[in-house]
């Protein structure tokens, strides 16, 4: 029996831009639409039923639409997404361009700790989904639109009981839920998926007579290692997502020579502990271990203790900055010591952290 093709949903922040969009042209072009078409940012689009739509005053909007995560659900799926839109052409000079401002209403939480992408006292709406909105009030917009200033409010009915569901709290994120996606969509995959796609990437890999591939942990770090490795093929690039140990064994098995880990900090953190299946490692134990090794190589108690309180590990690499390469270069170095002992003592690793701007801050080859 053939097996049953995966189908893939839509994030939050899709959610939200469809949402505000519906909203718009009601107000701008006085429709009612029954479905919104949102572009993803990688993409592609996709078509979104409207679930309601408030005409609430000739310059004020309200709708919303019911979240889909395909078959990845998670526990925003079926959540009702919504946006209030407000429009006002006051103060805008002729000539300019319109001015979109975007804040979080009831259920989306607000970042009150360091460490996340969201700085604290903003709305914990990411960068993807502030694009997607961006792009979906300029479609309405069109060229032709007198300037004026849109204000967004995105909102989650339910937001505030779902945020119980998830991380946020300990996260420091408060009173809902946070507005996410990195491309818009929700692309579902099981672990048997997963690792058939590691094992299908390296297969193709050595097929084409490559015994050398970078391993990254997802689309951002593959970028950023593409622009390092200009000279590799685009098939010698391998997205391993969480899974470390199933990756480097597989590739020893293939009989691969070397293996570059190209991850930014928060997983190679994970990796330099060597967790096989960094998804699952707690965050606590791996800020402890860290914090040890803090103290160890740089005799700073307060800092140790700071980075053993951080809030992630994006926190904690900000509290290092750029005064204790020690401390990174130790977690580089534990990627490759439990990276070649998954690999079996088979194959050569180096490793390479990148900060969260894609910069290099250890590389183990130099």
């Amino acid at each position: 029996m053939a097996n049953k093709r995966l189908r893939s949903g839509f994030t939050t922040g899709t959610a939200a831009a469809a949402a505000a969009k519906a909203a718009l042209l009601a107000l701008l072009r006085e429709e009612t639409p029954q479905t919104v078409r949102i572009d993803f940012l990688s993409e592609g689009s996709v078509v979104i039923p409207v679930h309601r739509l408030d005409h609430l005053s000739r310059n004020v909007a309200r709708a919303t639409v019911i979240k889909d995560a395909g078959d990845d659900p998670d526990v925003t799926h079926r959540a009702e997404i919504g946006a209030t839109v407000t429009v006002s052409s006051a103060a805008i000079p002729s000539g300019t361009d319109s001015v979109v401002k975007i804040r979080g209403g009831k259920g989306v939480g607000r970042v009150t700790k360091p460490g996340l992408e969201v700085p604290p006292g903003e709305p914990a709406i990411n960068a993807g989904p502030r694009r997607m909105i961006h792009a979906a009030v300029r479609q309405v917009l069109g060229s032709d639109a007198p300037p004026m200033t849109i204000d967004v409010e995105v909102f989650v009915p339910d937001g505030v009981q779902l945020a119980r569901k998830t991380l946020n709290a300990r996260l420091g994120i408060v009173g809902g839920i946070s507005i996410l996606g990195t491309t818009g969509i929700v692309k579902p995959m099981s672990h048997d998926a997963y690792t058939a796609t590691i094992r299908s990437a390296l297969s193709v890999a050595r097929a084409s007579g490559r015994d050398r591939v970078v391993m990254t942990t997802g689309r951002r770090s593959e970028r950023h290692s593409q622009l390092r490795f200009p000279d590799l093929a685009e098939e010698q690039f391998v997205q391993i997502g969480d899974y470390f140990q199933f990756a480097l064994a597989t590739a020893a098995e293939m009989a691969f020579s070397h293996v570059i880990l190209a991850v930014f900090f928060g997983k190679a953190v994970k990796m330099s502990m060597g967790v096989p299946h960094t998804h699952a490692a707690r965050s606590t134990l791996l800020l402890d271990r860290l914090a040890a090794w803090t103290d160890e190589l740089t005799g700073q108690t307060q800092l140790a203790a700071a980075v053993r309180e951080a809030n992630t590990a994006r926190h904690a690499f900000e509290l290092l900055g750029d005064g204790h390469p020690a401390v990174i270069a130790r977690v580089g170095q534990g990627i490759v010591t439990h990276a070649t002992a998954f690999a079996g003592q088979k194959l050569s690793v180096r490793s390479m952290i990148f900060d969260y701007q894609g910069a290099v801050v250890y590389d183990s080859d130099v």
